[in-house]
């Protein structure tokens, strides 16, 4: 992952000025392809809105098979220190996800029911990155997200933000699945890669799913470029 922190104050500046009825606010980027650069961008954006909020902000991690970005802050990427404590990220509601088939939940020494999703805080930061313990997962189950509103809104009231990294489209549509519960949604585009016509294809996708496409931010411009986003306020 890249740091993009200093090309992303015109986006901070933009999502900033999202309404929103109660709590936190909540965006997510999404590609179409592999290898558009998202996750450089959620997790820069993280970092910004972390520096800028009185409360957590906390960055979701829709990849719970590999967790990409718990493994970049676990590794001190972003010149961070690492992570410290981690919590229970179930937040007293039925989290986004199923276990298919269902597996009874493992238990610790002290017989409580064990926690599939932790978040886990980024050393020195007000930023928490999510996990999925994928090892404690069943041989043979599946995942399966669910857009539930009520994780989504307790979430909101402990946090100023939640900013959502979803998996490529042409990967998976863990991401369509949640569009709903954003205040906004950025595409993130490689410059000089991807088609006009897929950015207007994957818009209307999210629009289909009960989402609103915010706008565009591009990567990987040359050096004389300027990062671009098309955000309504």
């Amino acid at each position: 992952m890249h740091d993009l922190r200093q090309d992303l104050d015109p986006l901070w500046r933009a999502a900033g000025r999202l309404k929103v009825a109660n709590g936190g606010r909540g965006i997510m980027f999404i590609a179409a392809h592999e290898g558009e650069g998202t996750s450089s961008v959620a997790a820069s954006f993280a970092l910004i809105a972390a520096e800028r909020s009185r409360r957590a902000a906390w960055l979701i991690d829709l990849d719970l098979y590999d967790n990409p970005q718990f493994e970049a802050f676990r590794h001190g990427s972003f010149a961070t220190s690492g992570l410290s404590r981690a919590y229970d990220a179930s937040l007293g509601a039925k989290p986004f996800y199923d276990i298919v088939p269902t597996q009874r939940p493992a238990r610790s020494g002290k017989g409580a029911k064990a926690k599939l999703l932790a978040a886990h805080q980024v050393t020195g930061t007000q930023l928490l990155v999510t996990r999925f313990d994928i090892d404690r997962v069943a041989h043979g189950s599946k995942i399966h997200l669910s857009t539930r509103p009520d994780w989504w809104a307790a979430l909101r009231r402990g946090a100023d933000w939640m900013i959502v990294d979803a998996p490529a489209i042409d990967r998976s549509g863990a991401g369509l699945a949640m569009v709903s519960q954003m205040d906004g949604v950025i595409i993130v585009v490689q410059a000089d890669r991807t088609r006009p016509e897929t950015v207007t294809n994957l818009t209307k996708e999210i629009e289909a799913y009960g989402g609103r496409a915010l706008g565009v931010v591009m990567t990987h411009m040359r050096a004389d470029s300027r990062f671009i986003d098309r955000l309504a306020g």
